[in-house]
């Protein structure tokens, strides 16, 4: 029975050690080179004034862990049936040559984006919310350490899509490892205060279906809008962007940028 656990245990911490690495990279990365190296030529892409305490900084970081945790033991399932032979899509793909390859990476980016949207609205259900979704909130002004300061029902809920994705959809393992190396990317920098997007002349993102920094802040000060995760075409679809977004953006771009014209602001969905 012990000799049979063995491969399970060692898959758990080895998935363990990656993603706490990852996300240690990035988390403490990126905090680094904003918040410390390039505090002072940034502080005008700073979005907010305020700095929040080392304490939530701390808490963030270990509820993550506990995190990554959650992520390793939600994966056995992929392991089992792997080891099992129950899982032959990573066979399939590999069959299916380099095209796939990079074609399942952005069907996969895809697909966890619209998953983290609707998943995202539904714990933010006044039913759901207290108990899915309360420790990221508590991060009113986030940080980089934000990436997975998760309450346990929204790490399974995060962690079981790659499980879910590779049963459904034939996938190299190296894929998924690239799409978590993007996840980790994209979470980290949407947590970490400046605005890193650049702009157009007339202040709008260059890139208008991308996620920006600032879309992603705006939803920890007011969580009734930008449920997006790395584009925005979910919240313009469903109308649940922010109304003052592109007015948000536009001023923590650089001054020379046009103001935006006021917007009206419809309620919230």
């Amino acid at each position: 029975m012990f000799d049979a656990l063995v491969p399970f245990a060692r898959n758990w911490l080895g998935a363990m050690q990656v993603d706490v690495t990852r996300y240690v990279v990035f988390s403490v990365g990126v905090w680094l080179t904003l918040w410390v190296v390039l505090a002072a030529p940034l502080a005008g892409r700073k979005i907010r004034d305020s700095r929040p305490a080392a304490r939530q900084l701390l808490i963030e970081f270990f509820v993550s862990i506990r995190s990554i945790m959650i992520f390793s033991t939600v994966g056995l399932l992929t392991f089992a049936l792997f080891r099992a032979g129950w899982l032959p899509g990573p066979y399939i793909a590999r069959s299916w040559g380099p095209l796939w390859f990079w074609t399942s990476l952005v069907l996969m980016i895809v697909a966890h984006d619209a998953w983290f949207y609707w998943t995202h609205r539904l714990i933010h259900d006044r039913r759901l919310f207290r108990t899915f979704h309360r420790r990221h909130h508590r991060s009113n002004n986030p940080s980089p350490f934000t990436a997975y300061s998760f309450d346990l029902g929204e790490a399974f809920i995060n962690g079981v899509f790659v499980p879910l994705w590779m049963i459904l959809v034939p996938t190299q393992w190296p894929v998924a490892g690239l799409f978590m190396l993007h996840q980790i990317v994209r979470n980290t920098i949407g947590h970490a205060g400046y605005e890193l997007f650049p702009a157009r002349k007339d202040g709008r993102p260059l890139l208008p279906w991308i996620t920006t920094v600032t879309h992603h802040d705006l939803h920890h000060a007011q969580a009734g809008w930008n449920y997006g995760l790395y584009f925005t075409w979910w919240d313009k679809l469903m109308g649940t962007e922010h109304p003052e977004y592109l007015k948000r953006f536009a001023e923590v771009t650089p001054r020379e940028r046009r103001q935006l014209e006021p917007t009206s602001s419809p309620s919230p969905v």
